[in-house]
């Protein structure tokens, strides 16, 4: 028979540090996003890592989609995650927690644009603004030898900022129209059009592949995964 949500949640007690080593280990293990949210408002900060292992993949896309550069969102990732932490009370769970923690993300990563003066805000950066970026593979990519997923990611980068990140939120992480709107602050209709000019400007050399290829788009490795978990917990470590 399975376990109810109050016997699952009772497996988080502060006092069983195996399970809690076990959730972190295994975040697919761990009680839903409110339930582990719940736990570390309570004192068990260290399921925070819980959260972070869950969604690196998801908010590392949203922010390398604006900042096409893996070192910058990788440190946003990091902000974004303190920022979420210092501000946990403040999570409501009128939107799901992966889209409250995305946007945060989002938010950063478009500020940091800014401060560059390079574009604006993602309502008002033109279709045609950018021009195409050169791409650098990481070690990580070389080393997995993927030439099709590299072309793939190579593609995505030229497209203008405000269809590169819907299309890498909606194609590439499958998020439903509703969240990416939620996430970027911009209306679903332009979402679904942004969606469509995306995927128009990407159909002459990707339609042949696109679909088997997008699952393993700019994946998040283990120790970058785990890169981000240790910078996110050193700068809490600072602050208290």
């Amino acid at each position: 028979m399975l376990a109810t949500r109050s016997e699952v949640a009772l497996t988080l007690k502060p006092d069983d540090p195996q399970a809690a080593r076990r959730m972190r280990a295994d975040p697919a293990s761990a009680p839903d996003d409110d339930e582990v949210v719940a736990r570390v408002r309570a004192g068990d900060r260290l399921l925070f890592e819980v959260l972070m292992r869950r969604h690196n993949r998801t908010v590392f896309r949203a922010a390398r989609a604006i900042l096409r550069s893996d070192d910058e969102a990788e440190d946003v990732m990091q902000h974004a995650y303190v920022r979420a932490y210092e501000h946990l009370a403040e999570y409501e769970g009128r939107a799901r927690f992966s889209v409250w923690l995305t946007r945060i993300a989002v938010y950063e990563a478009l500020a940091r644009l800014r401060r560059r003066k390079r574009v604006g805000p993602l309502d008002e950066a033109g279709e045609e603004s950018e021009t195409m970026a050169d791409h650098q593979a990481s070690p990580e990519q070389h080393a997995s030898n993927a030439e099709l997923r590299g072309f793939t990611e190579a593609a995505i980068d030229e497209l203008p900022q405000d269809f590169r990140v819907v299309f890498m939120l909606r194609a590439v992480e499958q998020m439903s129209v509703a969240n990416v709107a939620e996430c970027l602050g911009i209306p679903e209709d332009t979402v679904k059009t942004r969606y469509f000019r995306a995927r128009q400007r990407l159909r002459s050399s990707l339609l042949a592949r696109l679909d088997a290829s997008t699952e393993h788009t700019f994946e998040f490795y283990l120790d970058s995964c785990d890169r981000v978990v240790n910078g996110v917990f050193e700068r809490l470590g600072r602050q208290s």
